[in-house]
């Protein structure tokens, strides 16, 4: 598990997404490889790198009861989809206490790289940090310190809504990742992991 010199950091599963390219399916729900859902992979991942963990979702909270996770709806206050998530995400761990940051992930993303959390930790200081890959700027496989909720609160008072924009007003530093950041749009996207994923 990771951890910084002020606190452990928590970890949040962004499961938002309308799915409409997916037939309105909830994409981290489809199962990818020995007959486990893509949700259930990226957890494998995440799990050892971060202390408290979370999903962020809507909906009905017990399609996931099976994962024994807190499900976070989005606040009522804010905006739906991944910034809303992470401000719910913010919230949680500042309830928590003795959480320094929030490392979040996408739940269409079965392989978030094994050392995600520890790079972006190691140059994220105690601001914030962003993952980039072959494709560029990964804004959901970030680092969100705690203590820029109040920024973030102001932020989306003023009309921000992409976590990728939220990340660089917070000033967050991109950390670069060789692999490509697999997720799951369609279904073309879905066949091809399947033949691919092997859980390296």
């Amino acid at each position: 598990m990771t951890t910084k010199r002020n606190g452990a950091i928590a970890g949040l599963v962004l499961m938002g997404g309308r799915g409409t390219r997916m037939g309105g399916a909830d994409k981290a729900l489809l199962v990818l490889a020995d007959g486990r859902p893509i949700l259930a992979h990226a957890l494998e991942r995440l799990r050892g790198q971060v202390g408290p963990l979370a999903l962020s979702a809507n909906g009905d909270p017990a399609r996931l009861a099976g994962f024994g996770l807190t499900v976070l709806p989005d606040p009522a206050d804010g905006p739906e989809g991944p910034l809303g998530g992470v401000r719910a995400g913010l919230r949680w761990t500042a309830e928590i206490g003795g959480v320094s940051h929030l490392a979040t992930i996408p739940g269409d993303a079965p392989a978030p790289p094994r050392d995600l959390v520890a790079r972006l930790a190691a140059a994220a200081g105690d601001g914030a940090a962003a993952a980039s890959g072959p494709d560029g700027v990964e804004p959901l496989h970030a680092l969100w310190p705690v203590a820029s909720l109040a920024a973030l609160d102001e932020l989306i008072a003023g009309g921000v809504q992409s976590p990728k924009r939220a990340l660089a007003r917070l000033g967050a530093v991109e950390v670069g990742f060789a692999e490509r950041f697999r997720d799951v749009d369609t279904p073309d996207d879905l066949a091809a992991l399947k033949a691919t994923f092997r859980g390296a």
